[in-house]
């Protein structure tokens, strides 16, 4: 059905287009029925799909990445086309429009895109209250991505994640530091060192404080008030353009602060190689690019975080993922989990349903 819809939903501009498709999603399976037919043309389930990472059981080890779905407005049912856990956000603590529009572009012959967005989302109120009305979409696993607002100053910013983080805490079951999107300024200058340190060392306090009994917390939960929450697991998301001794600093990083992980990678500010003309790629302006063309480099990044860490680093994989085979690409280069988003505009729903089924 994607396949037929495709070249009309191409004609449209990229952000209406993923508009029309959620929205359009929900009101089709808003049609008593239509969910149940959804979940048996592409839900696969089989046992051998389950696994445990970071302490939570996966019903199968493909993800939505964070980005398709920043306010929590359509998880549940994006739920209904097979995926074993949906990664929320970007969020920061106040809504913000992002950056002008046009900040969506497709390059259809690399099967790719180029997204400025600049964190656009309604703030992590309007997020938190969708899950306390709209509940969990039965066993899949709920992620939390956070970031920090664009007028927060870099100094600050500290105090961003983790007003994201007190308010999520409850309500999802990871949580995942954005510090490396490139269309937020100087975002990326979070990921050096020692400002990196300092955000996870603080968020990793206040994961232990936290999953203790509060007053403060009861009632705000969508468990019972009082109940005991577990130290949720904390990943670090990183970008695919830092060099070997950065990756080192951050497998360095990870074994200093106990995060439970790495997911690699967002997107790039590279352009080459690109099939499409330079010219029009250059039209298009500023962003991160997404899709085919930084599949390579992703997997490069997750092998030497991988084989760097003694083979035991958490990592999720993401980048470029557009068929079972590049999916496989990431599992066997040592991610554990993997996330699509731009492989799935090209390839359709159906992609996630297809890549369980190669894993069995």
């Amino acid at each position: 059905m994607y396949q037929l819809l495709k070249p009309l939903l191409f004609q449209m501009a990229p952000e209406r287009a993923h508009q029309f498709t959620v929205s359009g999603l929900a009101a089709t399976l808003a049609v008593p029925g239509v969910s149940h037919a959804f979940r048996s043309i592409y839900n696969f389930e089989d046992k051998r799909l389950e696994r445990t990472v970071f302490g939570l059981p996966f019903p199968n080890p493909v993800g939505l990445a964070a980005g398709f779905d920043k306010d929590g407005s359509y998880y549940k049912d994006m739920a209904s086309l097979g995926f074993g856990f949906l990664e929320l956000g970007t969020v920061t603590p106040l809504p913000q429009p992002g950056n002008p529009r046009p900040r969506l572009f497709r390059l259809p012959q690399d099967s790719a895109l180029i997204n400025r967005m600049g964190f656009n989302n309604e703030g992590v109120e309007a997020l938190a209250q969708r899950l306390l009305k709209n509940g969990r979409p039965g066993k899949i696993i709920l992620g939390g991505n956070i970031g920090k607002n664009k007028v927060t100053p870099n100094e600050d910013a500290v105090s961003d994640y983790v007003k994201c983080f007190e308010r999520l805490f409850p309500l999802v079951d990871y949580f995942v530091v954005n510090v490396s999107s490139p269309n937020t300024p100087n975002l990326r200058a979070l990921q050096d060192k020692e400002p990196l340190t300092a955000l996870l060392t603080t968020l990793q306090e206040l994961n232990i404080k936290l999953a203790q009994p509060s007053v403060a917390m009861v009632g705000t939960a969508l468990g019972k008030p009082g109940e005991l929450w577990s130290e949720k697991p904390i990943l670090l998301k990183i970008a695919p353009d830092l060099t070997e001794s950065q990756l080192d600093d951050i497998l360095g990083i990870v074994q200093d602060t106990g995060i439970a992980g790495i997911i690699a990678t967002n997107t790039t500010i590279a352009r080459k190689p690109l099939i499409t003309d330079s010219d029009e790629v250059a039209a298009m302006g500023n962003g991160g690019l997404s899709g085919a063309p930084i599949r390579t480099r992703s997997t490069e990044v997750i092998r030497y975080l991988y084989e760097n860490s003694g083979k035991t680093l958490n990592i999720i994989g993401v980048g470029g993922i557009d068929s079972p085979a590049s999916a496989q690409e990431k599992l066997d280069a040592g991610a554990k989990l993997i996330q699509v988003y731009s492989g799935m505009v090209y390839a359709g729903p159906g992609l996630v349903r297809d890549i369980n089924k190669s894993l069995v």
